[in-house]
């Protein structure tokens, strides 16, 4: 707060994990508000206002996610996809998976991801798919079956059951969420997933090695 001009309060409480979570989760809340002071419209304030009971939902995914997660225990990369509002999504889940599972999770555009990073797709290969309802979403349910045909074992967040069935796991989004806010509810299912993708494999999410609250750097 002392180099800025204007410093945004969080109030997310203490961080008790070294790898934060409420922290992300608030910022994103801020940047929400922000966007609706500067448009102006009493609806967005109403969206804003159900986004407390989304998060609520999508936190009761904790068994959902745990039963995903068992489908990739024996992972050592994943390929996280996410496209428009949820691009932002993927390297989050990305970073937690690499945070406390100590793998290497990469995070992609599902536009980008066929323009290269497709190579990598082979049986099994593990992949995380973020598509709630919203423009996006049919062009992420091609990433899908596209990975899919090509052997891939898909993680598929999303609202929509039809791509939720095409998964080999899958954890059921809030619905009626409008796509602007879909992240703060997506996130918070990505990151149940990463821990519990640390939990199966018997390691501290709370305590990843190599890593402490604060890290100093120049």
């Amino acid at each position: 707060g002392q180099a800025a001009d204007h410093c945004f309060q969080l109030y997310a409480g203490e961080e008790l994990a070294v790898a934060a979570s409420k922290t992300y989760t608030a910022q994103l809340l801020a940047l929400c508000m922000i966007s609706a002071a500067l448009e102006g419209e009493e609806a967005r304030w109403q969206e804003l206002g159900a986004v407390p009971a989304a998060v609520r939902e999508a936190l009761r995914l904790g068994g959902a996610a745990e039963e995903a997660a068992r489908a990739f225990a024996g992972a050592q990369r994943f390929a996280v996809l996410g496209r428009g509002f949820n691009y932002g999504t993927a390297f989050e889940i990305a970073l937690k998976i690499e945070e406390t599972s100590y793998v290497l999770a990469e995070p992609y555009s599902s536009a980008d991801f066929r323009h290269g990073p497709a190579a990598l797709v082979e049986q099994g290969f593990p992949v995380v798919a973020v598509a709630p309802s919203g423009l996006v979403k049919d062009e992420l349910g091609d990433a899908i079956a596209w990975c899919q045909s090509r052997g891939a074992s898909v993680a598929v967040l999303s609202d929509d059951r039809a791509l939720l069935e095409q998964g080999t796991g899958g954890l059921e989004l809030p619905s009626g969420v409008p796509e602007w806010l879909s992240p703060l509810s997506s996130v918070v299912a990505g990151q149940l997933f990463a821990l519990e993708c640390a939990r199966v494999r018997g390691l501290d999410p709370d305590r990843p090695r190599s890593l402490s609250k604060i890290t100093a750097t120049r």
